[in-house]
């Protein structure tokens, strides 16, 4: 293997890319059907060299890849398959602040301090998300205002509690709805109060991804598409990433941001993170009788422990949950998705659909992202190596963290900036491999159990 001092100091406008014949289609899904451009970019088949490489072409990678190349960072940007192929690509669309980790947890083991600190990055990261989107009007990312908390159990005093505490504790304003007003928008008796978020949204987010991806291209950042990284190096004081189509790059600093869909490049990381199905549907566009069940056109979720969560998009109905450990998607997905929707709003019953796919989030054990240097050398459990960094596990929270996040490294990298450090109370660490997805899968089964008793016993 030659070593950096005899790679080839190549100018990355002229660095020829080939037709991109390997890239992966998109999954089937309504935002695949509906995404605003369907250009295929290059595989990388030589030699570059960049200050920084991303690899993932996810939200994390692209918001990253974008802000260093805007801090004067040379970038280069590998995904294996296609922008927003992932997680990214195939989610609820959401986004408002916080994370999968609830925030009194966040704050027991940080401090309520740091948890405020923490809460801050999360708002900071929902507001990029919504300039960034008032940049690209055109490109079908579709910004909808509104997102709603529901409770399945009477609570008015929690959910009180929780109004209040999250504006003395966090500086956020909550807008408590009383069951009726939560029933006279949504047309079941499943529901009791909610809580919305005067900040929250909901977007086409492959679109978004999309958008980002011209937006990084448009300030220099080279993005190589069907590219996957097969093996990593150190030669010469920086990291070799050696690539599936026959290039490789050679970069001073290297962020990992590929979440549940990390294969084995970087073994310490891919221990760290627990892969998580999620499945969605899609329904035709809704007849007008359809659309009395629910009048609200927030991003609505149910607060059980393993809830629903959907919303009204361009006429149609956009549904989601059935978590679960298993990656294969089941036979009968629309069934089961359909059974959901039914349970809550009979007068859905009949309701056709059109699109029904899964996706996978990337979990940490902790529920939080891990966003910071790597902490270990590429080749094993060593020492700490420079240049190492990381930005993944967002949980299934991920269009805020992602934007977050990425403003995170990138001005760590670029400016030394050390808020990344928030996040060391939540390391990497192994979540068990087999027998961690299987106590994994066993405890969203007791949540589940727990949610059904809770609703029992309330009636």
């Amino acid at each position: 293997m030659p070593g950096t001092t005899n790679l080839p100091t190549l100018g990355r406008q002229s660095l020829p890319r080939q037709p991109n014949h390997q890239a992966a289609a998109y999954p089937q899904s309504y935002y695949a059907a509906t995404r605003y451009e369907a250009t295929e970019r290059g595989s990388l088949t030589r030699p570059t060299e960049a200050d920084v490489c991303v690899i993932g072409g996810g939200l994390a990678g692209l918001t990253t890849a974008l802000e260093l190349q805007r801090r004067g960072q040379e970038t280069v940007l590998l995904e294996a398959n296609r922008i927003g192929w992932g997680a990214s690509g195939r989610n609820g669309g959401f986004v408002s602040a916080g994370y999968s980790e609830g925030l009194s947890a966040i704050t027991a083991k940080s401090g309520l301090e740091d948890a405020r600190a923490l809460y801050r990055l999360s708002r900071e990261g929902a507001a990029y998300v919504r300039q960034r989107v008032a940049a690209e009007p055109e490109a079908g990312i579709g910004l909808v205002e509104g997102r709603l908390s529901v409770l399945r159990i009477d609570g008015a005093d929690r959910t009180k509690r929780m109004r209040d505490r999250m504006e003395k504790d966090f500086e956020h304003a909550m807008v408590y709805w009383p069951t009726d007003r939560v029933r006279a928008a949504l047309q079941t008796k499943r529901y009791f109060q909610g809580l919305q978020d005067p900040e929250g949204f909901h977007i086409h987010p492959l679109n978004y991804a999309l958008a980002l991806a011209r937006e990084a291209e448009q300030a220099g950042v080279a993005i190589y598409e069907a590219t996957r990284a097969l093996a990593l190096e150190r030669e010469g004081g920086r990291h070799v990433v050696r690539c599936a189509a026959g290039g490789y790059v050679t970069a001073r600093e290297l962020v990992f941001c590929t979440s549940g869909y990390e294969g084995h490049l970087f073994s310490p990381l891919t221990r760290a993170i627990l892969p998580i199905a999620t499945y969605m549907i899609a329904s035709r566009t809704l007849s007008e009788d359809e659309r009395q069940a629910i009048s609200l056109p927030y991003a609505i979720s149910d607060e059980r422990r393993a809830g629903d969560y959907y919303r009204l998009y361009r006429d149609r109905l956009l549904w989601g949950g059935r978590i679960t450990t298993r990656r294969e998607e089941p036979k009968a997905l629309g069934r089961l998705l359909k059974q959901d929707v039914s349970s809550v709003y009979p007068s859905l019953s009949r309701l056709q659909l059109a699109y029904a796919w899964s996706g996978l989030m990337g979990y940490a054990l902790h529920k939080m992202p891990l966003i910071g240097p790597c902490g270990a050398d590429a080749h094993g459990d060593g020492p700490p190596q420079d240049g190492l960094w990381m930005a993944t596990g967002f949980g299934g929270h991920g269009l805020n963290t992602t934007a977050m996040a990425g403003e995170l490294i990138a001005s760590a990298i670029a400016e030394k900036d050390d808020r990344w450090k928030l996040f060391r109370p939540y390391p990497r660490q192994p979540v068990g491999g087999r027998l961690g997805q299987a106590a994994v899968q066993l405890t969203y089964w007791a949540m589940q159990l727990r949610d059904w008793l809770d609703e029992r016993r309330t009636g």
